[in-house]
């Protein structure tokens, strides 16, 4: 079966399982991380470069991440470059991939914003244990229990050092990368949904039958929802948003362009 799948996706399913040895290889033998490398850091981190806006879209988590992410792949993708062609296939994955990651950095540039402005509220009247409180609500995945480093660190600090301290904590946040073709393959999902809209597609749990359009709206509600709800996750809610975001205003371009074209 692998055989008869058309090239691009052929090609990514090879590529992405590559990768993931790769990333284990470099890891256990030479002690490299390729997630860290490859994975994409927001723009202000120090372990930013542009190549990672590619690149991280091959790096997967581990192989359940990567499992999901390429049965989704051949699931959705299949017939979307059979009807579109290999190349208009190619470029709206890479696109959809793209603007995924650049909604992402938008939404974490708003909340970077967001914890400065409300910094610079508690510098007015400092006090270490207002800094804790900041910290906690604002780092979630950081250690702040009673007697722990992070704890004794913010409770010494004084006003003077404070900047200096979220700037660390910030660089550390940002220091986690993103990996996962999941924003392109939310695309694909989109994708799916409006040129076959009325394709019964079965559900794994609960075992029902849906249709291609309402799936792709479920889907998209519950990111909005999760997103939302979920600021601090370590899952890129808002990147799948942005493959779907990316992947209809591609589609409703290419569209009015090519108005007999089979979109």
């Amino acid at each position: 079966m692998f055989r008869h799948l058309p090239p691009v996706i052929k090609n990514f399913i090879l590529l992405n399982v590559l990768m993931l040895f790769a990333s284990w290889l470099f890891r256990y033998q030479f002690g490299i991380d390729l997630n860290d490398r490859l994975g994409f850091h927001y723009f202000e981190s120090n372990q930013f470069r542009p190549y990672q806006l590619v690149t991280y879209m091959f790096m997967h988590g581990g192989m359940v991440h990567l499992f999901f992410n390429m049965y989704a792949l051949f699931i959705f993708g299949v017939m979307l470059e059979h009807t579109w062609g290999s190349k208009r296939f190619f470029t709206y994955y890479i696109l959809c991939g793209i603007g995924a990651i650049g909604v992402q950095a938008l939404v974490n540039f708003l909340q970077i914003s967001h914890i400065r402005a409300e910094f610079s509220q508690l510098l007015s009247s400092y006090s270490p244990s207002l800094f804790l409180e900041f910290a906690e609500k604002n780092f979630p995945f950081f250690d702040f229990s009673p007697g722990s480093p992070n704890f004794t660190l913010i409770m010494n600090t004084a006003a003077s050092e404070a900047p200096l301290r979220l700037n660390e904590m910030l660089q550390l946040q940002m220091a986690i990368p993103t990996v996962g073709a999941s924003g392109a393959v939310y695309g694909i999902l989109l994708a799916f949904g409006m040129m076959f809209p009325r394709v019964q597609l079965m559900l794994l749990i609960p075992p029902i039958p849906i249709q291609a359009r309402w799936l792709v709206i479920i889907y998209g509600l519950i990111e909005l929802t999760l997103g939302i709800s979920q600021p601090g996750s370590n899952v890129a809610h808002f990147a799948h948003l942005g493959g779907m975001i990316i992947g209809f205003i591609l589609i409703k371009i290419w569209q009015h362009r090519h108005p007999h074209y089979p979109f």
